[in-house]
């Protein structure tokens, strides 16, 4: 904001970073003359397509709760609170909650923002959330510092929202009011991956690839030519005719064409792009798919890498968004909302009851608590916790035998 406008108390408005003529000046066209927009990197990158649907449908999957603190320093479902079966279950009659958060989860990943109109009822309550796309939002920050949305294409053309209206999740940001995506900010690693796979399609049709050579010690004429193509056509090309003894004679030869050298590096280089990519990403390569150097230890740890590095930070972000645009001062002194990433931590089964039977055993779970964790029905009595008897405090002597302390 200039001078001028900090005396007249201008507004100050962002521009749409998705608008295809400014591509150009906000580096959306990377220099190897690659254009980078989301559509384009879904379309031509599939470990990316994969890396975003992994994020947004995993994440999506598990629980999103809204708690209730309780006054013994403990916490309760607060299931009776509007807000909490428009997380969990429907975020409005037309849109399940799930579906609301991998959508949000995509926006974030592709354009590093993620609009919801909100709902409310009189008491202030988020009762419904509405998908925005997110390259009709403008926003406008107003001389109080408060914010303000525009959203055009909407019917009766463009609706102006308080931020009181609008759940904004936003990306890392270099302004603090825009986020910015993963394409947006590595477009220059995307933009020579989608190279690679451009050149490697321009060069599946352009190329002359025999898969062998023929050669005759004289020289044939056309007809000889044509005549012997097409008997070797008919005898040897299809899968039916897989395996066949070749016989010749005349002296001819056949040799079988080979990759060069230039191809195996091209080849090793889009293999590097693709781990770039993950990499851009925070995904493990081999939940992409990249199985070079997979074994069975590293691929279970690499399942756990993906929630903490990945799925724990993104989980965090919109955690925070839900807290700030949805709950008031007030409201975030006794809720707050929180994904239950348990689930995907969970390890085979012999592990997790291990797991349960430590845990058992030191009087943090009672019968009832595994039951759930594992979504069985409680039993009766079983919410009785117990320690091992011959556990005392620190500096306590045992009683003697058949006395009392």
């Amino acid at each position: 904001m200039g001078i001028l406008d900090r005396i007249l108390g201008r507004e100050a408005r962002s521009v749409k970073s998705s608008d295809p003529f400014l591509a150009q000046h906000f580096g959306l066209v990377t220099a190897g003359g690659a254009n980078v927009t989301p559509d384009t990197v879904l379309s031509c990158l599939s470990v990316a397509y994969r890396c975003i649907a992994l994020r947004s449908e995993l994440l999506a999957s598990v629980p999103l709760h809204l708690y209730r603190r309780t006054t013994e320093g403990g916490r309760e479902r607060a299931n009776d609170h509007p807000l909490y079966r428009v997380l969990h279950d429907m975020a409005n009659p037309n849109t399940a909650a799930f579906e609301a958060r991998e959508w949000a989860i995509r926006c974030l990943d592709l354009h590093g923002n993620a609009f919801f109109r909100l709902d409310r009822n009189s008491a202030g309550q988020v009762t419904a959330l509405h998908l925005i796309q997110p390259h009709s939002v403008g926003i406008e920050r107003l001389a109080s510092g408060r914010l303000r949305y525009r959203i055009s294409g909407e019917p009766g053309g463009t609706v102006v929202l308080t931020q009181d209206e609008v759940l904004h999740v936003r990306g890392p940001s270099k302004d603090g009011l825009i986020g910015q995506s993963p394409v947006a900010m590595a477009r220059g690693t995307l933009g020579l991956a989608v190279s690679q796979q451009d050149t490697a399609g321009a060069m599946m049709t352009n190329a002359l690839r025999p898969s062998g050579l023929l050669t005759f010690p004289e020289r044939l004429s056309v007809d000889s030519r044509d005549r012997i193509r097409s008997t070797i056509e008919k005898a040897f090309s299809g899968t039916a005719n897989a395996g066949k003894v070749m016989v010749m004679d005349g002296g001819a030869k056949f040799e079988a064409t080979s990759m060069t050298s230039e191809d195996a590096e091209f080849l090793a280089s889009r293999k590097l792009a693709n781990e770039d990519v993950a990499r851009i990403f925070g995904v493990p390569p081999t939940a992409v798919g990249i199985t070079d150097r997979a074994t069975y230890s590293n691929t279970e740890q690499e399942g756990r890498a993906l929630v903490q590095n990945a799925l724990g930070p993104l989980a965090a972000r919109i955690e925070a968004a839900i807290m700030r645009c949805c709950l008031s001062d007030a409201a975030r002194r006794t809720y707050y909302v929180e994904h239950d990433l348990s689930g995907l931590l969970r390890g085979d089964v012999k592990s997790r009851f291990e797991a349960y039977r430590i845990g058992r055993e030191i009087g943090l779970f009672s019968a009832n608590d595994i039951a759930r964790l594992e979504n069985m029905p409680p039993v009766e009595g079983g919410d009785e916790r117990y320690v091992p008897a011959n556990w005392m405090k620190l500096g306590q002597t045992a009683p003697a035998k058949g006395g009392t302390e």
